[in-house]
């Protein structure tokens, strides 16, 4: 299976068959024309400026990552030995190396779980802290509700001229703004930023713009700005608010400090080796940079836990690296003085099923959609590293010791970044929307 998609073969093109496009798919200046002039609404002070999250679309097996079961049947604890972690008497799978060595600095959740069994409305519940409203099939595209990204950007804007919400390589299917308006939607970086050509789509100067040709432009530009136009000092001239945008991306293509964020070459190959030298790495690394540079929420989406099938050779293939990326991300974040103020997640939307099953047609065993039980990491924002909350039981089959719920997550998540998740909002007809039904945080960790 592709790791771009899941059961549902839910892939970037079904955004645009949606009517996404020109949310996810437009370039810079209409994203900037989109936000507009909204002034971003003033949180109250929290640890963490900035939040990267590490989105595992598909659902993540907890088996074969941060909570194995050796003590029970081989049909549920799988193929996969447990290894001693940091934190004394808490064992990760095997292949989970990096991580468990550096437990001390980043929690691990164990207990989250809620009553959402499919793709679309458990990314729903997980990025938004709101079930749906109706039931939904699993393939579904839901938006409800404004997604964490979404809020972020809403409530503590960005600076340098960088847009504040960012998505790679593109936006999960509960990652909009739903009634913010598309002005709080994610700017999406598709391409590779492992591929030596790599350039964020409308930041870098097209070639063919460089030098005289390119002042040449703006010149004209500038001579036709001079013209007077019918209304022209009218506060609601499309013409000129137009200008505005573009004058927006204009600064955004010279800004300096943008140039800086998105020129990931700038990295020592020491520290991109450390990354991983692929794609996922190298966007972990990439959302480092953008959150040195300003930006407030970044998601790295990261598709292909839906392991139906060939489970263990999917995730031998898979682990390592994964393993690696993210650690080097929390120890870069560290040894920068970062991680206080960076808050790192990586979840999915559920996890999977204790018993191992093998599907029609297939030869190799895997596990299914599990709502009940599910492992969250939460590292930096003064989280307290070694802190593992919760547990399920023996076989893996439900969260049974503090239990939590998505609600529970998202509160903790807003606490962090100096959002009050008590706050309302209200959709442009007037009605009101909690922020999370449950605004109640997840103490051990705030």
């Amino acid at each position: 299976m592709s790791f771009s998609t899941n059961c549902e073969g839910f892939t970037r093109r079904n955004c645009l068959r949606l009517g996404l496009g020109t949310m996810i798919g437009g370039g810079l200046v209409d994203a900037l024309r989109l936000r507009g002039q909204a002034a971003p609404s003033s949180g109250r002070d929290g640890p963490a400026k900035a939040c990267i999250l590490i989105w595992m679309d598909g659902g993540p097996t907890h088996f074969e990552t941060f909570d194995p079961k050796p003590d029970a049947p081989a049909e549920i604890r799988g193929e996969f030995g447990p290894i001693a972690t940091k934190v004394p008497g808490v064992h990760y799978s095997e292949h989970m190396t990096r991580l468990a060595s550096n437990l001390d600095k980043y929690a691990m959740i164990r207990s989250i779980r809620h009553d959402q069994g499919n793709h679309g409305a458990g990314n729903h519940y997980m990025t938004t802290g709101a079930p749906p409203r109706i039931p939904v099939g699993c393939g579904a595209f839901v938006s409800f509700h404004p997604s964490m990204g979404s809020v972020a950007a809403h409530e503590l804007g960005g600076r340098n001229s960088i847009p504040p919400y960012f998505s790679m390589p593109r936006m999960s299917r509960s990652g909009g703004p739903n009634f913010l308006g598309a002005k709080y939607a994610p700017f999406v970086v598709a391409d590779d930023p492992n591929n030596a050509n790599f350039r964020v789509r409308d930041v870098a100067m097209p070639k063919d713009l460089l030098g005289d040709r390119f002042n040449k432009r703006t010149d004209l530009r500038g001579l036709v700005d001079k013209m007077k136009r019918i209304n022209d000092d009218a506060a609601g001239d499309p013409v000129v608010a137009l200008d505005e945008y573009y004058r927006q991306g204009y600064d955004l293509v010279m800004s300096k400090d943008a140039q800086s964020a998105f020129d990931i070459s700038q990295e020592d190959e020491k520290t991109r080796e450390r990354y991983g030298r692929n794609q996922f790495g190298q966007r972990c690394l990439l959302a480092r940079r953008l959150v040195e540079g300003g930006v407030p929420f970044v998601t790295v989406y990261d598709g292909g836990w839906d392991s139906h099938s060939n489970i263990f050779n999917g995730m031998r293939s898979r682990l390592p690296n994964w393993d690696a990326s993210v650690a080097a991300l929390i120890e870069d974040l560290d040894e920068r003085g970062m991680l206080d103020s960076t808050l790192v997640l990586a979840l999915g939307e559920f996890g999977r099923t204790p018993k191992l099953s093998t599907l029609s047609g297939q030869t190799t065993p895997g596990r299914d959609h599990w709502a009940n039980a599910m492992s969250v990491l939460m590292a930096g924002g003064k989280t307290p590293g070694g802190t593992v909350i919760g547990a399920t039981d023996r076989k893996g089959h439900s969260a049974m010791e503090r239990v939590l719920s998505p609600e529970n997550f998202v509160a903790t998540v807003y606490t962090k970044l100096g959002i009050d998740p008590r706050k309302i909002l209200y959709t442009p007809q007037g009605r009101p929307n909690p922020l999370v039904s449950d605004p109640t945080p997840i103490q051990e960790l705030v």
